[in-house]
């Protein structure tokens, strides 16, 4: 049987964010910067909706593994 990667993709009327669970460090820089959008204690984790595009897209640029896009 493949090890299928798992992809995530939240979204909203001008953006789509897409996470890689396989990818990520968890270095938390998502939590630090926007705690009101990344919550790993909540399903869903990622509430897009809590934060600008503007907001998503400049931390999105800081995520250090690349499983944030």
């Amino acid at each position: 049987m493949r090890n299928k990667e798992i992809i995530k993709k939240y979204s909203k009327k001008e953006l789509t964010v897409v996470w890689k669970p396989k990818k990520c460090i968890h270095a938390g820089e998502c939590v630090k910067a926007l705690p009101q959008v990344y919550n790993p204690k909540e399903r869903p984790w990622l509430k897009i909706d809590n934060a600008t595009t503007d907001e998503l897209k400049e931390q999105i640029m800081k995520c250090p593994s690349g499983a944030l896009s």
